[in-house]
């Protein structure tokens, strides 16, 4: 008897639907894990959309792990620059240089090997493990997990350890040995496709009479999930200083968000305030303290909302009167304006630079 006469009638759906209907990636068909782990890393918290020019201008920077170890850190945020989540970026610089030193520059071929390496988890160990060696883990990502809560109608949350363990001991039983790359990829292409979050395909979907949440008429409420924490709301005051050709920016060292990113000097107030209250205030003294004289214009307002936080920055153009230049403190960079391309900078820095009015003839849009 055939192997595939054993298949569940899922995971068999579930293939023929993925032969014939399949996305074109630019990582599909490959078995390099370097480039499975840099495009897995990439749409981490991205849709494949965006994602797609990102994996291709980084592999094409840094094609293999010796070229991403050999880059500065710095090199490495400007190319991720506008992606989000920079602690990807790092932690893959961070691994990059683990797999020289540990591994001799060869990527692992071990899963607990792979685990091992920073900021990789079980669902992208299992990917590469899957895709690249063919060994048997079942890769569980959101998208898969909301396909298997709705085929079994899982009421357990997928948020809660004990949905996610139910939900993967099911994939894993479900997954071909002889073939877990194609169900893996299968199962993520159709979370995205058919089973979507909203509206999915249900009508014409393959597996509709396997799905208990379509037979119970409750798609809808499938997967449970844990109600959403509450965004945490910041204020941030940023000082863009035009100072004869020259600006002044740092780089955030903090256990924040946009670690090792630049940044234009900042005040963070706990409430919005406007320039008058901002000049009582005593970050903005310290900041200003041998600046006595300067103008400052109207701010521009701009929201960035991240995943956990909604930013609401206010940046204000301030030009010191030409006696009595910007006395920067020791931690700031004086940086030509036509040099701040070439810095790391978050993607709420970039959306001002964009808007930046280049009438003033010091500064260039900022792509």
């Amino acid at each position: 008897m055939e192997k595939s006469t054993l298949m569940s009638p899922i995971t068999r759906h579930l293939l023929n639907w993925y032969r014939a209907n399949k996305r074109d990636l630019p990582w599909r068909g490959i078995t390099d894990p370097y480039l499975i782990w840099v495009s897995e890393i990439i749409l981490q918290q991205t849709r494949v959309a965006q994602g797609w020019d990102y994996y291709t201008r980084f592999t094409r920077r840094f094609p293999d792990v010796h070229s991403l170890a050999a880059a500065s850190e710095e090199e490495v945020l400007k190319i991720w620059q506008g992606l989000g989540y920079y602690s990807r970026a790092r932690n893959m610089h961070a691994a990059a240089l683990d797999i020289t030193n540990r591994f001799k520059g060869k990527f692992p071929t071990r899963y607990q090997e792979i685990l091992s390496l920073k900021g990789v988890g079980e669902y992208t160990a299992a990917a590469i493990s899957s895709i690249a060696f063919n060994m048997p883990y079942a890769a569980v990502d959101g998208n898969v997990l909301r396909v298997f809560a709705r085929l079994f109608a899982i009421e357990e949350s997928i948020h809660a350890v004990k949905g996610k363990r139910v939900i993967t001991e099911i994939v894993q039983s479900l997954l071909p040995p002889e073939d877990p790359a194609s169900f893996n990829q299968a199962v993520m292409d159709f979370g995205a496709l058919v089973c979507t979050p909203l509206q999915p395909e249900c009508i014409d979907c393959p597996l509709q009479g396997s799905c208990m949440a379509y037979a119970r008429n409750e798609v809808a409420n499938f997967p449970v999930t844990r109600k959403k924490t509450k965004a945490r709301k910041r204020y941030f005051n940023y000082f863009y200083i035009v100072d004869n050709g020259f600006t002044y920016i740092t780089r955030r060292e903090e256990q924040d968000i946009w670690k090792n990113l630049y940044e234009f000097p900042l005040v963070e107030t706990p409430l919005p305030i406007d320039i008058n209250q901002l000049a009582g205030n005593k970050g903005f003294r310290e900041l200003f303290v041998d600046t006595p004289q300067m103008t400052i214009e109207p701010p521009s307002s701009l929201k960035h909302v991240l995943s956990h936080q909604i930013i609401h920055a206010c940046f204000y153009r301030v030009k010191p009167l030409e006696e009595h230049p910007f006395n920067a403190p020791e931690h700031f960079i004086r940086v030509p304006h036509d040099q701040l391309e070439h810095y790391p900078v978050s993607r709420l820095i970039g959306k001002y630079l964009e808007l930046v009015d280049d009438s003033h003839g010091e500064l260039q849009k900022y792509a």
